[in-house]
C-alpha cells in the first residue's frame, strides 16, 4: 500500500471504531428473548438486523482483499452473533492497517457496509426502546474512539443522558 493510499484509510480506520462504540452500547445486555424481538409483521428482527451486521462486515473483508463475496448468515444467538460482527470488523481493520493492498476506494467501503451498518445500530436502539429495554443516549462526539479499538469492549461512556 502505498503512502498515499495509507493516509486515505486513516478516516476509514476511525469509522471503525466508532462503529464498534456505538455497536457494543447497543448490543450490551439485550434482554432475554431480544433476538426474536420484531416491531411488527414483515419486518426484520433484531437478531436478523443483528445477523446481517456480520454479513456486511465480512464482505467489507471480502471487498478490501479483492475477493468480494457476499454470504447470506443464519441467525444463531446474541452472543455469537455479536462475536461474529466484532470479529469481522476487528479484521477488517487489521486488514487496513497492515500493508496489504487495498482492492477497493476506501470511501466504497464507507458507503456501502459502514453506513449501512450504522444504520442498522440505530434500528437496534430503536427496537431495544420498543422492547422497553432502552440504551441511553449520548454525546458521541465527546466519546473515547480509539484507533484499533473494534471489539466488544470499549471505553465507558463519558456523557450519557436519557
Amino acid at each position: 500500500m502505498t503512502e498515499a493510499s495509507n493516509e486515505k484509510n486513516i478516516s476509514l480506520r476511525h469509522a471503525l471504531p466508532t462503529l464498534a462504540y456505538r455497536a457494543a452500547k447497543t448490543l450490551r445486555n439485550a434482554p432475554g428473548g431480544f433476538l426474536d424481538f420484531r416491531p411488527g409483521p414483515g419486518s426484520r428482527s433484531a437478531g436478523e438486523i443483528l445477523a446481517h451486521l456480520g454479513e456486511l462486515m465480512e464482505w467489507a473483508v471480502s471487498q478490501a482483499r479483492g475477493e468480494e463475496r457476499w454470504h447470506d448468515l443464519e441467525t444463531r444467538s446474541w452472543e455469537l452473533d455479536s462475536q461474529r460482527f466484532f470479529a469481522a470488523l476487528s479484521n477488517l481493520d487489521e486488514y487496513l492497517a497492515s500493508d496489504a493492498v487495498l482492492h477497493v476506494r476506501p470511501e466504497k467501503i464507507f458507503q456501502g457496509a459502514i453506513a449501512d451498518s450504522l444504520t442498522h445500530v440505530g434500528q437496534i436502539a430503536l427496537l431495544r426502546r420498543l422492547a422497553n429495554a432502552p440504551v441511553l443516549g449520548e454525546n458521541y462526539s465527546v466519546a473515547k474512539i480509539e484507533a484499533g479499538r473494534t471489539g466488544p469492549d470499549q471505553v465507558a461512556p463519558m456523557k450519557e443522558f436519557d
